[in-house]
């Protein structure tokens, strides 16, 4: 039935109920992290003079290094989930000599203020009460009243033969 009534809200205009239930039921997106996470510590820990190696191991493998202009390393960061705004930071580190030469990109967020960024908003929906009054509990219970199970005996007990004489 619902199935149905899903089909054929499809077909209506974008107004009224249906389009507020189409709405509400939107389908889940997974979280999309492409690059690599850059946070202050990082790019504070970064010196110019540094070799490759030591670059690299600051800032992982780079996501763009062009064969045309190795002296240039892109790191790029994109975040996408559902319910957030994207998130994109760049990078650029710029070698003369395979030393560290400089590097400029965006404003980077700390590791702290990057973790925190992560967790989901949720919405503050008022918490039901579990809790029944007296009087609900004997309503519920006139209503559905306690039958006991049958009770069968149990079976008698087996014995079996030795197997050993």
């Amino acid at each position: 039935m619902v199935a149905v009534l899903l089909m054929v809200g499809g077909c209506a205009s974008s107004q009224g109920p249906v389009a507020a239930v189409a709405s509400a039921l939107t389908p889940y997106k997974i979280d999309i992290l492409q690059g690599n996470v850059l946070t202050q510590e990082q790019v504070q820990a970064l010196q110019v003079g540094m070799s490759r190696e030591q670059v690299r191991d600051i800032l992982g493998t780079p996501l763009l290094a062009s064969v045309f202009h190795d002296n240039r390393w892109d790191y790029v960061f994109t975040l996408k989930r559902q319910g957030q705004a994207p998130q994109r930071r760049h990078l650029s580190v710029w070698f003369k000599d395979n030393r560290l030469e400089r590097f400029n990109g965006d404003d980077v967020p700390t590791e702290q203020a990057f973790v925190e960024s992560l967790q989901v908003p949720r919405k503050d929906a008022p918490i039901p009460a579990l809790v029944a009054t007296p009087e609900q509990l004997q309503a519920f219970d006139a209503k559905n009243p306690l039958k006991a199970p049958p009770v069968t005996p149990a079976p008698p007990a087996v014995v079996y033969p030795r197997l050993e004489p």
